[in-house]
């Protein structure tokens, strides 16, 4: 986030435009690289990938917009984004494997440490069961690790059913019609 933005619960104010989920983007190139970058150190993990993102992000880019198999299944990566502002990434799974069925899911989605704690991840998920329902998906499984206090309020927030756990996460079922999930 830059100095002057402000983001509140339930509104955002002070960014370009609302944020929308969209196919990855060029248009966010730097703010990209410096929020996956924040979030990598946040976790103290490698940050090397970043090399290859930051070297040829055009091309970075195009590997990950469209329908690609992942998982072993069809998949489709959004950004969510802010004029040139990229404050996270859902990914949906477009069916099940049995083991997405047990831990993993069709939906799987984060926001970048310089956005957390603002709402974001509530209003991507939601965006993302619209994404769903347009694949014709009419129950989406969703889990978390069990310790994912953050994660388990976004999925009750859009209308999560709890469903037990399996390989330590904890699942949940939300089910999407006419476009958004039912509650």
């Amino acid at each position: 986030m830059q100095a002057g933005e402000v983001v509140s619960a339930g509104s955002v104010s002070g960014l370009v435009e609302p944020p929308a989920l969209v196919w990855p983007t060029t248009t966010v190139r730097d703010s990209y690289l410096d929020g996956e970058r924040a979030d990598c150190l946040l976790r103290g993990t490698s940050t090397d990938w970043l090399g290859l993102a930051r070297a040829d992000f055009a091309g970075y880019v195009a590997a990950r917009r469209g329908i690609r198999i992942r998982w072993q299944v069809p998949s489709t990566v959004f950004w969510y984004v802010s004029g040139r502002h990229y404050l996270g990434t859902l990914v949906i799974r477009h069916r099940l494997t049995p083991e997405l069925a047990e831990a993993g899911g069709h939906v799987g989605y984060h926001v970048v440490a310089p956005w957390q704690r603002q709402g974001h991840a509530t209003r991507m998920l939601a965006a993302g069961l619209t994404e769903c329902a347009r694949l014709g998906l009419k129950q989406v499984l969703l889990t978390c690790a069990a310790d994912n206090d953050a994660s388990r309020r976004v999925i009750l927030a859009n209308g999560g059913v709890p469903d037990g756990q399996a390989r330590g996460e904890d699942r949940f079922w939300i089910t999407v019609e006419d476009g958004r999930p039912s509650r």
